[in-house]
């Protein structure tokens, strides 16, 4: 009665085939050739593509943050101490030039207002003085003398009205505002500060009724039109990439080119910082966002030459040795190659390759049995 032989799950009976098709391999100077017949290459799954040079096909990737260029960011902080009394905007609306975004007050606006009154009442009586002083001059009753000294006076209390003036400027009240008060003699009893670029409220770190002081940040206004990148790479990656190289945020269709790099580097995670300027569709992305980005591998034109981008399943390792099997007219060759980059699922090698070979980029791991079967019957 004739026996049934064993059924074995494919990838195991492939590599028992190969290995016995392997005791008909042939050496060769720092290569293994073994033979695999046709038919057992598309039994086994075995596929071959020709070796082509793809510029540019292997990209190395590095986080980067988006981060907003300091000179479009507006920090919109309370310039006096006092009281949040409204907020006028919410986070992530966008705002124009002069758009109120919060009300402070403030007793210490009071006190600088009240100043302002007086300087400006004793500017007034200066000037008065001055002009009746000037007329008593000119009619000849008075010498020239007290002209001078009240002119001196006026000029002191301007002076002291201009101070009052820039101090109120400088809480953040307006020219028109300020101007208003020392006509009418009437101060306001809170300040409302206003955008001075538009953008994007993109923070607000203070509420309703909160107490601040002077110089305390309250809100962000950022303008999102211009962003840029800050990839983080290994120092010994950092002089790779020279400014003006163009990278791509992966998975997304954002641009950028290198503007500079660190010339320091962290203490904690020793890299440098790759600064780079969005080009357009800044949309795609946000401010504080971490994304991964794709530079392309640089290589010297001599040593592009001898360079082969490659699916990484195509390579197969023994040891610290790489290996790529290219076909020939009895089966396979292993050719040693070496991987001088690698990213996803490309990988870039070097070794005894010639445009047009047919190298296997699946089924490698039964072909990798074979050679390894055939290695050991030499």
């Amino acid at each position: 009665m004739k026996k049934t032989p064993p059924r074995f799950p494919l990838s195991a009976w492939a590599v028992a085939t190969l290995c016995i098709l392997a005791s008909t391999a042939q050496a060769a100077d720092k290569s293994v050739r073994f033979a695999v017949p046709n038919s057992q290459i598309q039994a086994l799954g075995i596929q071959t593509v020709p070796l082509q040079s793809q510029a540019g096909a292997v990209k190395a990737s590095f986080p980067a943050q988006v981060v907003v260029p300091p000179t479009a960011e507006q920090v919109v902080s309370s310039p006096v101490a006092g009281l949040v009394a409204q907020l006028l905007v919410q986070q992530n609306q966008v705002v124009r030039s002069g758009t109120p975004l919060v009300r402070i007050a403030s007793p210490e606006l009071g006190q600088l207002q009240l100043q302002l009154l007086q300087a400006s009442t004793r500017a007034t009586l200066a000037r008065q003085a001055a002009r009746r002083e000037q007329a008593l001059f000119d009619e000849g009753i008075i010498p020239q003398r007290r002209v001078q000294e009240t002119q001196a006076g006026l000029s002191d209390a301007e002076a002291t009205l201009n101070q009052a003036k820039a101090a109120l400027r400088l809480s953040g009240m307006s020219a028109a505002t300020i101007a208003r008060i020392a006509a009418s003699g009437k101060p306001q009893d809170s300040i409302t500060l206003a955008a001075t670029q538009a953008g994007i409220v993109t923070e607000i770190a203070v509420k309703p009724g909160q107490r601040v002081e002077a110089a305390t940040a309250l809100l962000h206004v950022a303008q999102i039109d211009s962003l840029w990148l800050d990839i983080q790479l290994p120092v010994s990656e950092g002089a790779n990439w020279p400014v003006g190289t163009k990278v791509k945020v992966q998975g997304r269709d954002v641009r950028a080119r290198i503007l500079s790099t660190s010339p320091t580097v962290s203490s904690g995670s020793q890299t440098v910082v790759l600064r780079a300027a969005v080009e357009g569709k800044t949309g795609l992305v946000r401010p504080g966002e971490f994304v991964t980005v794709e530079l392309p591998i640089v290589t010297t034109q001599a040593a592009a030459q001898g360079s082969w981008d490659v699916p990484l399943s195509a390579v197969a390792h023994d040891g610290k040795q790489a290996n790529v099997f290219v076909r020939t007219p009895a089966g396979f060759e292993a050719r040693p190659v070496k991987v001088t980059a690698s990213a996803g699922q490309r990988v870039r090698v070097q070794g005894p390759l010639k445009a047009g070979e047919q190298i296997a980029v699946s089924g490698v791991v039964a072909l990798k049995g074979a050679w390894l079967d055939a290695k050991e019957s030499q």
